[in-house]
């Protein structure tokens, strides 16, 4: 991962950081999904900061429960900590969080909500379906774990097997990626407590129909950092019985 674009009053000059995702389950026996983004990032005094973002998530494959454990180091100091669970009982689709760290709390969020992998499931069903737009509030237990996102995913036109011959990376190529359907895939994250109709942020990606994704732009506002699929291996499926 690398630095895209620094906007004016950033105060960022230089990105380089390393993104792994580890991502396994199925519909019977539910999904995990863990993975940790380290990264430095220089300012224009030239000071650094190493950062080191951890998480490891457990969801149903029913879609009613959901557990999250993250944690942030600073130049090697816990910066925060975030464990919690939630749970859906109501055919509304809302949600019950309980959280245990940073503190113990216990609170409801309005539905329908949907968990990570529900969203990612219902974003390549649309697009699969041709639909160009898909809005959903997601929540995903980040900020330590009091927010829900509502999103706004723009799909855009389906890209056919073999139309990207010749212009993948190796691993892609090695991995057969174009070989299967893809699309450019742009989504807000929205701040439903704030009302700001300008998103907290917005990550752009090609998505193709495994759930495997490429080409990464994520948008903070400020800056932006572009991410290139540098490795890519296929774990032992799951199947269901």
């Amino acid at each position: 991962m690398s630095l895209g674009e620094a906007r004016s009053g950033s105060g960022v000059t230089a990105y380089d950081g390393r993104m792994v995702f580890e991502f396994t389950g199925s519909a019977c026996r539910g999904y995990s999904l863990n993975t940790r983004l380290v990264s430095q990032i220089t300012d224009t005094q030239g000071e650094t900061i190493l950062a080191d973002v951890w998480s490891s998530t457990g969801e149903a494959g029913d879609g009613k429960s959901f557990r999250f454990h993250s944690s942030q180091r600073l130049n090697h100091r816990l910066d925060e900590a975030t464990i919690g669970r939630a749970s859906r009982g109501r055919s509304d689709g809302a949600i019950t969080v309980r959280l245990t760290q940073p503190e113990s709390e216990e609170f409801s969020l309005a539905g329908p909500v949907l968990f990570p992998t529900q969203h990612s499931i219902a974003l390549i069903e649309r697009a699969a379906s041709g639909q160009n737009v898909f809005q959903a509030k997601v929540y995903d237990g980040t900020e330590k774990g009091q927010r829900v996102f509502d999103t706004t995913a723009f799909i855009g036109r389906m890209v056919k097997p073999g139309e990207d011959t010749g212009r993948l990376e190796k691993v892609a190529e090695d991995q057969k990626l174009g070989d299967m359907p893809s699309w450019p895939i742009s989504i807000g994250y929205f701040d439903l407590a704030d009302g700001d109709l300008t998103p907290s942020y917005q990550i752009d990606f090609r998505l193709y129909e495994n759930g495997v994704s490429r080409d990464l732009l994520i948008d903070y506002g400020e800056y932006t950092v572009e991410g290139k699929l540098s490795s890519l291996e296929y774990l032992k499926e799951t199947k269901c019985k």
